[in-house]
């Protein structure tokens, strides 16, 4: 929310702009205080800090102070960031899924493209050739490496996951050239990746890491594929990273399913369902 009012800051009218820095420079003072010395204190009319919270995309003033005291909330610890302890299901809703969305949406206008190209063509080329593509993650990022080899597989790639720091050592001292590895971690420091990425590089494997930008992981592989959202890895469970990673790992998935063709894989996933049908209810 904040990043979307330094945004549009340029384009507001002088008058609005001295509410905009009010609201920057301290967001919970301002979702406290009364409309008139919010406009006292940014030497506007009380009108104008309405016209403001409306040019930034609001409802109003209470739409806009509801969702700016959520946006900067401490929050539950490991529960949600924007959620408050005294909100009820309802508003819970809301600002999971508000949240949630937000994330979604700045990924998709903050993403570099370069760097998602680079590796749907590292993985295609190591499909091609029949060599491993590994997905390493452990906690919450074990599960999304779990995903990812469920969906890669599908595809016909010679894959595996491992959650485990031992096992990830282990199989990242067996790769070799040609082989390639995906990290996926929230903080971007977890020791054992870090030592996993470090010998399946020496192994001549291409790592290609999903983390959080300016962690130790982000410059440790081949390529870097951000997942920036601000939730703390040491005070919030990882709810919105944890999703963004699954849907990069689609991102990722689809581009390579289409490099590899519906001619080559539809007879796969056809022969696939088919063998599924018989586990399924009519």
């Amino acid at each position: 929310m904040l990043e979307r009012i330094r945004a549009c800051l340029p384009s507001l009218a002088p008058a609005e702009q001295r509410v905009a820095k009010l609201v920057l420079n301290d967001p919970r003072v301002f979702a406290s205080l009364p409309v008139g010395e919010l406009a006292e204190m940014a030497h506007v009319s009380k009108p104008t800090v309405v016209r403001f919270c409306r040019s930034v995309g609001y409802d109003g003033l209470v739409d806009f102070k509801l969702k700016l005291a959520g946006s900067v909330s401490e929050g539950v610890p490991f529960i949600h960031r924007s959620v408050d302890m005294d909100d009820k299901t309802g508003d819970v809703m809301v600002k999971v899924i508000d949240n949630t969305v937000a994330a979604f949406l700045k990924y998709r206008n903050d993403a570099g493209v370069g760097a998602i190209e680079r590796a749907v063509t590292v993985l295609a080329a190591t499909h091609e050739t029949g060599r491993r593509v590994e997905f390493y993650g452990v906690g919450n990022s074990g599960i999304v490496a779990q995903d990812a080899q469920h969906k890669f597989f599908r595809l016909g790639v010679n894959t595996i996951s491992y959650s485990d720091g031992h096992m990830q050592v282990m199989a990242a001292s067996m790769l070799r050239a040609g082989d390639c590895v995906l990290v996926i971690s929230n903080s971007g420091r977890t020791r054992d990746l870090m030592d996993a990425c470090d010998i399946a590089q020496r192994k001549g494997a291409t790592v290609i890491v999903l983390t959080a930008s300016g962690s130790p992981l982000a410059v440790a592989g081949n390529i870097h594929l951000a997942a920036d959202h601000p939730e703390g890895y040491d005070r919030y469970s990882p709810m919105v990273s944890r999703l963004l990673h699954l849907m990069v790992i689609d991102i990722l998935a689809t581009c390579v399913a289409l490099r590899i063709g519906g001619a080559r894989l539809q007879p796969l996933l056809q022969d696939i369902k088919d063998n599924l049908r018989s586990k399924r209810y009519t």
